[in-house]
């Protein structure tokens, strides 16, 4: 996350994420699986606008950045009180017991339904946001109680870079990470997470995350890019046959590695270097796939 302030107005960037491992380990008996997933922070972000109010009014507006609706099909926007944001601003509020409200504006650039981690981001950036702007002096390991709440994926944006998320996502293990070119492309259908999780099996023999961890760590892009997997990869195929052309697209392309995010439906690939990942972008935008980007993972800020 990247907090500004400027007066009384604080200004959060709230990044997407990719998932460049992601093990299925079993279903647990509370309805949720337990997964295993490095996931890492990607310089493409959200902008959320927070404005104290000393009355309790708590309102959000909602707009797509300049040109996204026009050049893709991000998604769609929730209503303001079925809008992630708003719902953990106030359920935050409720909880510190305090009576102020806030004007809030949401500026999206990550599509939705697309396994980028937008909607859990922007929560945390609210989170942030809030605690900061209404001085309530939560500490993170509190914050990341209240984000675990909101859902499953929203603790580990609470914190910058890469993570090993364990348990349903919520616990957090954070990890040295360097800076790694990467290319995604969010194609025109998006995925629902719990449809892709109910078509999927989990494994068998789980991929170890161990020399992945390592190779993040080292920065070394062909190495990392040889363990990339996806345990929801083979479910989420069964549900659109985009994820087939996307790997097909990318397999044409100068890239040692490639794969789904999260439960898709965008895929990435690792680059060699940033100029080639810029290229590669160009490139299949130009294949008409949909909403697609260069940009780097981001790395760790202990």
């Amino acid at each position: 996350m990247y907090v500004r302030q400027l007066g009384h107005h604080l200004v959060v960037h709230a990044p997407a994420k990719v998932n460049l491992s992601l093990e299925v380990l079993s279903k647990r008996p509370d309805g949720f699986h337990e997964i295993e997933t490095l996931m890492a922070g990607v310089g493409v972000f959200d902008t959320l606008e927070f404005e104290p109010l000393p009355d309790s009014e708590l309102s959000l507006s909602t707009r797509w950045g300049a040109g996204q609706r026009a050049t893709s099909s991000p998604g769609d926007l929730p209503a303001e009180h079925d809008n992630i944001v708003w719902r953990a601003v106030d359920l935050l509020r409720q909880q510190a017991g305090y009576r102020g409200g806030a004007r809030m504006q949401l500026t999206k650039r990550i599509p939705s339904a697309a396994g980028l981690g937008g909607a859990s981001s922007d929560a945390a950036a609210a989170l942030i946001a809030a605690n900061r702007a209404w001085c309530l002096g939560w500490s993170t390991k509190q914050l990341a109680g209240l984000a675990a709440e909101i859902g499953s994926d929203v603790p580990f944006f609470l914190f910058s870079g890469a993570a090993i998320c364990r348990g349903r996502g919520e616990q957090i293990e954070r990890i040295s990470a360097a800076r790694l070119p990467i290319v995604i492309a969010r194609p025109p259908e998006g995925l629902s997470t719990p449809s892709v999780y109910r078509a999927c099996r989990p494994a068998a023999q789980p991929a170890a995350v161990a020399p992945l961890r390592e190779a993040v760590a080292r920065g070394q892009v062909a190495a990392a890019a040889r363990m990339l997997n996806n345990r929801l990869e083979e479910a989420a195929e069964k549900l659109t046959p985009w994820i087939g052309r996307l790997r097909a697209e990318f397999a044409r392309q100068e890239l040692p590695g490639h794969g789904m995010s999260g439960s898709g439906s965008s895929y990435f690939g690792l680059a060699h270097h940033a100029r080639a990942a810029r290229r590669i972008a160009a490139r299949l935008r130009g294949r008409r796939i949909g909403w697609t980007c260069a940009t780097a993972t981001l790395a760790a800020r202990h």
